[in-house]
């Protein structure tokens, strides 16, 4: 699946929410979500190569994790995430099989999120990166429908952003933050 994605810091997270309220538009509960990303051997930004990301996600306590092998390729020149995932019954196994392949362990990711479906195919994610309090991201992910630019697409992300009064993207993975 071909996704359009934008990341923005929140100057304020409750005035994020509000606005959104606002026009009976409310977020999920919190869940948490644990990704551990692997590269392959000598994997530099820009250069259009996978990585795969495990995620551990538990929506609640008194239910099992649910496991989640995400292969994510970034296409500089176009902008376009392909994006697949996975699911995956033994962890352990399949970690080792990653490695086998030859890709190697560039960080791990702990968040508590919650998800706003803003339409078919849009959603966006507001997150809280563990280990950096008080700063909160808010995710859009849109998939690339018919004959949708990519400019296009990520135009109305940042028109989105900025109609909710927010400005500071990040084109960064949370992994680098």
């Amino acid at each position: 699946m071909k996704k359009v994605i934008l990341k923005c810091k929140l100057s304020d997270r409750d005035r994020f929410e509000d606005k959104l309220s606002d026009i009976d538009l409310d977020f999920s509960s919190i869940y948490w979500q644990h990704d551990r990303i692997y590269v392959p051997r000598g994997y530099k930004r820009g250069m259009n190569l996978p990585r795969l990301v495990m995620r551990t996600e538990m929506k609640a306590v008194d239910e099992p994790p649910k496991y989640t092998l995400i292969l994510r390729r970034h296409i500089e020149d176009s902008g376009v995430d392909v994006v697949e995932e996975t699911p995956v019954t033994d962890y352990v196994n399949t970690v080792n099989i990653i490695l086998q392949l030859g890709f190697k362990s560039a960080g791990e990711v702990s968040r508590r999120r919650q998800d706003l479906i803003m339409g078919e195919g849009t959603t966006i994610h507001l997150d809280e990166i563990d280990g950096r309090e008080s700063e909160h991201y808010a995710k859009i992910e849109t998939v690339l429908v018919g004959d949708t630019s990519v400019n296009e697409a990520r135009d109305d992300l940042i028109g989105t952003f900025k109609t909710l009064g927010e400005s500071e993207f990040i084109d960064k993975p949370y992994v680098e933050l």
